[in-house]
């Protein structure tokens, strides 16, 4: 008893009287601290008022659009490849070995993906890191839909690989599916995060907030959205599949734009900080 009331006198003693002290801590540390709790009020943003800030934000609404466009962009092959994966292997059994060997694939590569972003992010630079993702996207996802649309035209190739048109379709989308997914976790979301360093606090939360608050939402739902308008529109999946390759070209040209319209701004601001730095040195 009495020792635990000790034990809780002197936390809240170093808590209220040592950890606030600027000779004892880091005047920083300190400002980091207390007005980290308003900050995250500050954080939480409606739709209307992250809507705003993303209109009056060139910076944020270019990062905005590379979290749609990837949400909806996976979202649009994955579907019509699981459909696909169904009619390859309708046996349960084959079809839970299948996505066995798939899911160790996909650890496999993405850890070979985070190896090997590091130098990707020297070497190349932010831009480069940036448009990686979307173009492994945008030449799979071409791919796997052409499989799709012009099964004949693959049957030659198919034959030769002793395989069919199908069964092709269907290794491309897996590929799709891998390669997007690791080059997500090792240089879509670093670039993301890296996003944000160069802008002032109130930038930073707010668009945080404002990226989080419609960005992800809009890009998983978005694609879902736009196939059930469509197999409504048109009767089912597989007749909407050239309008989804379509739509997939599209949001894949407009990330493109953003995500280079962003590495502009970005470079632009990391080279005003680096000078204002240098100035008050």
């Amino acid at each position: 008893g009495r020792r635990g009331v000790a034990l809780l006198a002197t936390y809240t003693h170093m808590q209220r009287s040592v950890m606030t002290d600027p000779e004892c801590v880091d005047p920083e540390v300190i400002k980091r601290r207390s007005p980290g709790k308003k900050g995250k009020t500050k954080e939480k943003m409606g739709i209307r008022e992250s809507a705003r800030f993303l209109m009056n934000s060139r910076y944020i609404r270019n990062l905005a659009t590379l979290v749609v466009s990837y949400g909806m962009c996976i979202n649009i092959v994955e579907v019509s490849w699981k459909s696909k994966l169904k009619q390859a292997f309708p046996d349960p059994n084959s079809y839970s070995s299948f996505m066995g060997n798939f899911s160790s694939a996909t650890g496999t590569i993405t850890l070979l993906m985070m190896l090997l972003g590091r130098s990707i992010f020297q070497k190349f630079g932010w831009r480069t890191a940036a448009l990686v993702t979307p173009t492994m996207i945008g030449v799979t996802g071409s791919i796997f839909f052409s499989l799709l649309i012009f099964p004949n035209t693959f049957a030659p190739l198919a034959s030769a690989l002793s395989t069919t048109p199908l069964m092709l379709a269907v290794v491309i989308g897996a590929a799709q599916n891998i390669l997007s997914k690791s080059s997500k976790y090792s240089l879509f979301d670093p670039c993301k995060e890296m996003a944000y360093i160069p802008l002032d606090r109130e930038s930073k939360t707010k668009g945080k907030a404002a990226v989080d608050v419609i960005g992800g939402p809009m890009g998983k739902s978005g694609g879902s959205l736009i196939q059930q308008i469509l197999i409504f529109g048109v009767g089912s999946l597989a007749v909407a599949t050239p309008y989804l390759a379509a739509i997939l070209g599209v949001l894949i040209f407009f990330w493109f734009k953003s995500a280079n319209s962003l590495a502009t701004q970005f470079e632009d601001a990391l080279r005003v900080n680096e000078d204002e730095s240098k100035a008050i040195d």
